[in-house]
């Protein structure tokens, strides 16, 4: 019996629907808040600005009052409090951020002015009302929304944060992530490892790319080679909110690891999808904890965290800033893919244009051409070819998440 695999788009959107977003959530001070996601809706409780104020170096001054001549009444500085006080054929001079006293509503820099002497001002008589004032409220007035429920904060968030007073915001408590390895060939780097045997390389490629994610995860080392070890190793993980995993999950007779996760209750989501190179990942549920198990090759498995790993952890971290940022370039150099399945190529993007791989021929054991890439296409099943000049939809290995999703084909 062949085996049938999942449409790739399926893939993505049963994934996500099955991705439910953590409920915990702490207070954090704003400087400890980079990249955290937000809880709940901020509400603005100072307007910005909380004052009229003068956008620059110059003249405080009434519209109605331009192409005339005004003596200077008061000169008010930043921070300095001045109720009104003009008199006819009079105006204040005033500096950037000062606030601006009521009964002026126009500000003439001190560039635009005709003359400026003995402390008298003279004007020209196209002025526009209104100029240079920074109105109390116009950035955002009170009650107003700053941000929403699924933020991640930034630089620019902070800063807006401060601006309000606000030192302690609530955001969703930080996924717990297990990353686990399969594989009795495997050692670790500080270990001596014969012709026989290979370094362990995927966890840590994972647990350095979580982490430049925004995620924080730990390595919880090699599934034990029997399985009635295995079930207890994996039963010992249900505390996490997620486990990743890379080999030794075919769910064949064979397989002890995927018999243990069974036997812990998982829920399989799905298991193949019609992918090259990558087919093998599968999801699932156990109990409270997401389970995603990717292939055993580097290639394969840092692919697959890039196109669907990812977007869920995002998803169950509570961001709503969840899918792949598709930015579209020129293809300079032609290159084969095969037909039937979702193809997914590894190329360099610079300046608009996109560079594919070593001509899309390389094998999904390969490591170093990760390295040498720094983004992906993915491709319709029906594509045998890309030419030259023809634009493609290309996925950032460093790119942000989009707050909608973003339709790889089409």
């Amino acid at each position: 019996m062949v085996k049938t695999f999942l449409d790739f788009n399926i893939a993505v959107e049963k994934s996500l629907e099955n991705a439910k977003t953590i409920s915990s959530i702490e207070e954090v001070n704003i400087e400890d808040s980079l990249g955290r996601v937000i809880s709940k809706d901020i509400i603005c409780i100072k307007n910005l600005p909380s004052f009229n104020n003068s956008a620059m170096d110059g003249f405080a001054i009434k519209a109605s009052d331009a192409g005339k001549s005004l003596k200077v009444k008061k000169i008010i500085f930043a921070g300095d409090s001045v109720e009104a006080c003009l008199e006819e054929n009079e105006c204040y001079k005033i500096m950037t951020g000062a606030k601006v006293p009521s009964d002026a509503d126009t500000i003439i820099p001190i560039e635009d002015v005709i003359s400026f002497e003995d402390n008298v001002a003279t004007f020209k008589e196209e002025v526009k009302k209104g100029s240079c004032l920074r109105v109390k409220g116009e950035e955002k007035a009170l009650d107003d929304i700053l941000f929403k429920k699924g933020e991640v904060i930034n630089s620019s968030t902070v800063a807006v944060l401060a601006s309000q007073g606000i030192t302690k915001l609530e955001v969703y408590k930080k996924l717990s992530i297990a990353v686990v390895s399969t594989g009795n060939e495997l050692k670790e780097p500080w270990e001596e490892a014969s012709e026989d045997e290979i370094y362990n390389c995927n966890s840590y490629a994972l647990i350095t790319l979580l982490k430049e994610k925004g995620f924080d995860s730990n390595y919880m080392n090699v599934v034990p080679d029997s399985l009635e070890k295995s079930i207890e190793f994996v039963s010992s993980l249900k505390e996490y909110d997620v486990i990743i995993t890379t080999g030794g999950i075919s769910m064949g007779d064979a397989d002890f690891v995927g018999q243990a996760f069974l036997e812990n209750g998982l829920e399989t989501i799905f298991h193949g999808v019609n992918i090259k190179p990558g087919r093998p990942i599968m999801m699932g549920r156990m109990d409270k904890t997401f389970v995603m198990c990717l292939p055993g090759n580097p290639l394969t498995a840092m692919v697959n965290m890039h196109l669907f790993a990812i977007p869920v952890l995002n998803k169950i971290q509570g961001s709503c800033e969840i899918y792949h940022d598709i930015t579209y370039a020129k293809n300079i150099e032609q290159f084969k893919t095969k037909t039937g399945r979702v193809n997914v190529v590894l190329g360099t993007c610079k300046k608009g244009e996109y560079t594919v791989t070593k001509k899309n021929k390389y094998g999904s054991g390969m490591i170093t051409v990760l390295d040498e890439s720094n983004s992906i296409v993915v491709t319709d099943e029906s594509k045998a070819q890309i030419d030259v000049g023809e634009s493609v939809k290309v996925i950032s290995f460093n790119c942000s998440y989009l707050k909608e999703q973003a339709n790889i084909f089409n």
